[in-house]
């Protein structure tokens, strides 16, 4: 069974996104995640999208920012959120996001891991469903979220 640092199974959550685009739903996800005291690794499946939601979460809100950093900006082990396109965890994530395609080498070591993807993108479903049944197979609990018409995250799975 794949464990958090803590001994705890850690659990794999699958975010269906088809209401609202990833720059709206990652930076919210964020927030929740360092409100319980935890870092954030966000792991893209290219530079280019790194590179967007890197400009995006310093503006992603007019009163507020989501401090972090890449490996170009130094300092990775303080950042509370590192953005990155490889498996490194350098600032000691307890959660790692995994958008764009991106995919695990091993669940060991978090608290949680975090798949986001397209719900109007038939590879990136078929990506996710791959990813449920090795996560399942590692012995992880793994759920599914989709939004609501009301727009709020639903458990479906």
């Amino acid at each position: 069974m794949s464990e958090a640092a803590n001994g705890t199974p850690t659990e794999v959550l699958f975010y269906h996104l088809d209401r609202q685009p990833l720059e709206h739903v990652l930076p919210n996800l964020l927030e929740k995640t360092l409100e319980r005291g935890w870092r954030a690794v966000v792991q893209f499946g290219s530079a280019e999208r790194m590179e967007a939601l890197d400009a995006a979460l310093w503006t992603y809100r007019d009163e507020s920012f989501l401090a972090h950093a890449t490996s170009k900006d130094g300092a990775s082990e303080h950042q509370p959120i590192y953005l990155t396109t490889e498996p490194d965890t350098p600032n000691g994530a307890g959660v790692r996001f995994l958008v764009d395609g991106a995919k695990t080498a091993a669940y060991e070591g978090f608290a949680r891991i975090v798949y986001l993807f397209d719900g109007n993108d038939p590879a990136a479903i078929e990506t996710a469903r791959s990813e449920w049944r090795a996560a399942r197979a590692a012995g992880c609990p793994v759920t599914y979220w989709q939004q609501g018409q009301d727009g709020r995250w639903q458990k479906k799975a």
